[in-house]
């Protein structure tokens, strides 16, 4: 399965994508194609543990579902929201995911 690429806004879709057909036919060099994919692709935004312990109680779920929700430990849950651990990777991309969209799309 390819990953669908996000992009900020539907205008930076369409520069990205005219520079990846100028790169495509070597008009444009790597380094450039590199410019325009840090512009123009979303960022996953960092989350303090206070956000991750409120975008929880949003959803009005306990620690052992959010984990459940999110397949990780219920230990993992209560270190982000202390603090002790933060999320990175995947699970930081997901909470931002359930802080955009909901729950729901998850289950």
């Amino acid at each position: 399965m390819i990953a669908k690429t996000k992009f900020k806004s539907p205008a930076f879709e369409a520069i990205h994508s005219a520079a990846a057909g100028l790169y495509s036919v070597d008009a444009i060099p790597q380094e450039t194609m590199r410019s325009f994919d840090e512009a123009c692709l979303s960022n996953v935004s960092d989350l303090q543990p206070g956000e991750i312990k409120a975008l929880r109680e949003h959803f009005n779920v306990s620690q052992p579902v959010f984990a459940r929700y999110l397949n990780t430990s219920v230990s993992t849950i209560q270190k982000w929201e202390s603090g002790a651990k933060r999320p990175g990777g995947l699970a930081l991309k997901l909470l931002n995911i359930v802080q955009k969209h909901g729950l729901e799309v998850l289950a």
